[in-house]
């Protein structure tokens, strides 16, 4: 190490991460992959990109490594960044070199750097070890029909993303892929599809495309977890005497019975017809009575009678 006597400018790795001095070695590499993928030049916008790059490389340089971290902090944590300083005899002790890199390749490194380090080989834009780091994960919702997910289905799906054009302005994307919805699939469930997130930065693979499931509205049916729902018409002598009869399912046509006595919102449970699973849901319908218009003579002759014979009250149970 050399120039231990000189006095320079103090650099706050911590600060340059936006770390605590307490910071796990996963944090440093976590805190510098997220700085890293803001200010990398070739991705970012940001007027000051390069020079922040330049910046939390350096930090990183000092922070990943345990034996150069150690003899950082024995520095001291007193000292601002920018203020003047000279590092206190023998404050390295213990520190190991790994060899050196040329004056060209250190020219990127402040002198602070350079003083208290000596030219030991770095990781950084521009020396012949590149960076690398896996795409960021990206998150869409696509809605699907409950009949995809009885019986599973290859479609084609359109995503829009936001993108920055050379203008700088945020623009919609679309882009266009081949799904396989599994059969059984339910409401708020990830579909994964490996390599479609975002680019890596160097060697480094892509993210992957997280695709969360929601069902698209229907006319008849709604689905809560792996049960469907259908509200059911019914005509009161089916209700109060009983009937059997086909109703419209996601799977098909199936048979249901109506017991006599049954009332407005009575639900009747097909069991295990509802989504697929390990555990399948069920098929419920809802009642809902439906009255017959009085629009012909012969229609209201028949509400006259049922007023005389059945006594029917609705209100009886109001007191008044």
């Amino acid at each position: 190490m050399a120039g231990t006597e000189q006095t320079m400018k103090y650099h706050d790795y911590y600060a340059d991460l936006g770390l605590k001095r307490d910071a796990t070695q996963d944090e440093v590499k976590l805190a510098y992959r997220k700085l890293a993928r803001k200010y990398h030049p070739d991705l970012s916008k940001e007027p000051d990109a390069e020079a922040k790059f330049k910046e939390i490389g350096e930090a990183y340089e000092v922070l990943k490594d345990p034996e150069k971290r150690a003899a950082y902090d024995q520095l001291g944590e007193d000292v601002r960044a920018g203020q003047e300083f000279r590092p206190p005899p023998d404050w390295d002790t213990g520190f190991e070199h790994r060899g050196g890199y040329s004056k060209e390749e250190g020219a990127a490194f402040s002198d602070f750097f350079e003083t208290l380090f000596g030219r030991d080989r770095v990781y950084r834009p521009g020396a012949s070890e590149k960076i690398s780091i896996r795409g960021e994960n990206h998150h869409a919702k696509i809605l699907i029909d409950v009949k995809d997910a009885y019986k599973g289905d290859t479609r084609t799906i359109s995503l829009s993303m936001p993108v920055l054009d050379e203008g700088g302005h945020v623009v919609l994307r679309e882009r266009k892929l081949n799904l396989k919805i599994p059969k059984g699939v339910g409401k708020g469930q990830h579909i994964r599809l490996a390599g479609q997130g975002g680019p890596g930065i160097g060697d480094a693979p892509a993210g992957d495309l997280f695709l969360e499931i929601d069902f698209s509205p229907h006319s008849l049916y709604r689905v809560e977890g792996k049960d469907v729902f259908l509200e059911l018409p019914v005509a009161p002598w089916e209700a109060a005497l009983g009937a059997k009869f086909n109703v419209p399912s996601p799977k098909g046509t199936l048979s249901l019975t109506v017991p006599a006595g049954s009332k407005q919102g009575q639900r009747l449970r097909l069991k295990g017809q509802g989504i697929p699973g390990k555990t399948p849901g069920d098929f419920y319908c809802i009642l809902r009575l439906t009255l017959p218009s009085a629009d012909n003579d012969e229609a209201r002759e028949v509400y006259r009678y049922m007023q005389e014979k059945l006594r029917f009250n609705p209100r009886a149970g109001l007191g008044v």
